[in-house]
């Protein structure tokens, strides 16, 4: 059996920073991060090298990327003064966006992350004023007093959590969704949309048996239900299809798989291929209680 090398969540954050890596290095980038190779290191390479699917991956991680950038933007735009970065990860986007010097940008995770991302960009400049939270997010009493302190020195929060929701219990994501409601300066949080078709996929694809210290876990009947029951409901979602199609940057599919694709869209009913497109996105939810300014 190949070795994963994943042991844990922790572990998917240097394998997606490889792929960032990648993207830097294409002279027709979509986007550029320098310290992406940094961070992942010969150890992301490794990762990446033992996981099925890669060409999926690298793929989807471009267009979410992109995507978030975007959201990021808008949200700045639209007045918010902080960013608060629920399970970080090895994310560089303080040191590699056009950001105002102005915007206080947190980073949360577990400390081992933390402490080897500031070890590793120690010599780097951030281009706005970042801090970092070494905690435990799954430690209620932990979470919620660093949850109050980003909220008390704010006028006006974007939470994002990337790669973050799918891996936790419906119990868990519930939990956060209503702490993050509560929050007086938060009305808008970034997060992964992934389709009931993409967790059809997932459960039954090679990844899934590579990914068993790290499975995805959230899977409610109904996704943007489970958010308005929460508090939470879509302002804007942006589908990596779609994004695919705007940024002109196809999947790099394998020759038989492109010919199965093909065949696939001869046959498919319109409801299907319109299934397809949706698979998987990003949303921006906004808090449902109105307040949408600091």
């Amino acid at each position: 059996m190949a070795e994963t090398l994943i042991g844990d969540v922790l572990d998917t954050a240097f394998w997606i920073a490889h792929y960032r890596a990648l993207e830097s290095r294409r002279r027709d980038a979509l986007f550029r991060d320098p310290l992406a190779g940094v961070l992942a290191g010969e150890r992301g390479e490794k990762i990446a090298r033992a996981m099925p699917m890669s060409f999926w991956t690298s793929w989807s991680v471009v267009m979410r990327t992109c995507i978030i950038d975007d959201f990021i933007r808008w949200a700045i735009a639209d007045g918010v003064d902080t960013v608060l970065n629920l399970g970080a990860g090895l994310d560089t986007r303080p040191y590699r966006m056009d950001l105002p010097q102005s915007l206080v940008w947190v980073e949360a995770d577990f400390a081992r992350m933390i402490e080897y991302k500031q070890q590793r960009l120690a010599a780097e400049q951030p281009r706005c004023r970042l801090e970092r939270a070494k905690v435990d997010l799954s430690d209620l009493a932990e979470r919620r007093r660093m949850l109050a302190r980003v909220d008390q020195g704010a006028q006006k929060i974007a939470i994002l959590t990337e790669g973050v929701i799918p891996y936790l219990t419906e119990e868990q994501v519930g939990s956060l969704a209503d702490d993050l409601r509560m929050l007086g300066h938060a009305p808008y949080w970034i997060a992964e949309y992934p389709s009931p078709v993409t967790m059809k996929y997932r459960k039954r694809s090679p990844l899934a048996r590579r990914l068993e210290n790290a499975p995805f876990q959230f899977d409610p009947k109904d996704w943007f239900g489970f958010f308005r029951e929460h508090g939470w409901r879509p302002r804007e979602i942006r589908y990596l299809m779609d994004e695919a199609v705007r940024r002109k940057r196809t999947m790099d599919f394998p020759l038989w798989m492109r010919f199965w694709f093909r065949i696939q869209g001869l046959l498919s009913s319109p409801a299907s291929q319109e299934a397809f497109r949706k698979m998987t996105g990003y949303v921006i939810l906004e808090r449902m209680d109105g307040t949408t300014a600091g």
